[in-house]
């Protein structure tokens, strides 16, 4: 199977898809095919994954065990981006592969992974926080490490007693150790989506608070957005569901699953069902 045929445009009824998890191909616990046996686990039809700034996951054997355990898997990223200064996340499905703008931006998005990294690290030291690049060397490729594995150091050493902790006090937006790195814009993300043959979605709209920012942001031009996210209340997707209506964009859904039950959403907390599938594979 064709690394570009990850997904079927098979007619499926009464299934849940989690369109949205990650793996230690980026800053989830869980290996692709550890997360593929969970989701077997969970009841779940299929997953997403949808690692931060790399496609790694999507290796033959990922694929091959996929089809083996009868599970749809649809392929997927997500971007990290800036727009008028602020961080937004873009979730790209259906991509290729083997799309040369879309690898070129993703290794560029991992080189500014290094470099902020190393910002962040050189601030932490300042207030006598010693996480050495070596100690997250240890826990897997440094382009695809972030915050929470620094995080993860830090509690480890007795820093900080939790991986929350450490970003409400050093790590988080406005926090004396915060980083931004290499803004790369929205539009241009979107773009390379586009052009890998896939479908930009705004990741967890659920998480920003000014409609301003919302309004200006749907002006970009979104195929969807994530209307189902995490452990949020019905009450909550009901909003974004209602948006995507008035926008005319498609709907995705997924847990924002990285292993960590305590931190972030369990697997299947959110998904999509058979008419969003088809919508957003046509």
């Amino acid at each position: 199977m064709k690394l570009e045929e990850s997904h079927t445009r098979s007619k499926v009824i009464d299934f849940r898809l989690d369109l949205h998890t990650h793996t230690t191909c980026s800053d989830g616990v869980l290996s692709p095919k550890e997360l593929l046996d969970r989701a077997k686990e969970a009841g779940l039809s299929g997953i997403s994954i949808t690692d931060h700034d790399t496609l790694a996951a999507y290796t033959e054997e990922t694929i091959a065990y996929a089809e083996k355990l009868g599970l749809l898997l649809l392929t997927g990223v997500e971007l990290s981006t800036f727009f008028e200064r602020k961080s937004v996340h873009i979730l790209g499905y259906l991509v290729s592969t083997k799309s040369e703008s879309l690898n070129k931006l993703l290794h560029r998005l991992q080189q500014r992974r290094l470099k902020r990294n190393r910002v962040i690290m050189e601030k932490l030291s300042r207030l006598a926080i010693v996480v050495r690049e070596e100690e997250l060397q240890e826990i897997g490729d440094l382009s695809a490490l972030g915050r929470p594995h620094i995080a993860q150091i830090m509690v480890r050493k007795g820093y900080v007693p939790s991986i929350e902790k450490a970003f409400k006090k050093y790590l988080g937006e406005g926090c004396p150790c915060y980083d931004a790195g290499e803004m790369v814009p929205t539009d241009e993300a979107i773009t390379a989506i586009h052009n890998a043959g896939g479908k930009a979605f705004l990741a967890h709209p659920h998480l920003i608070k000014k409609q301003r920012f919302i309004k200006k942001l749907l002006e970009l031009p979104f195929d969807g957005l994530e209307g189902h996210y995490g452990s949020f209340r019905k009450e909550d997707d009901e909003k974004w569901i209602k948006i995507a209506k008035e926008h005319n964009l498609l709907l995705s859904g997924g847990s924002d699953f990285h292993g960590h039950d305590n931190v972030h959403a369990k697997l299947g907390s959110s998904w999509i069902t058979t008419e969003d599938y088809e919508a957003l594979i046509r």
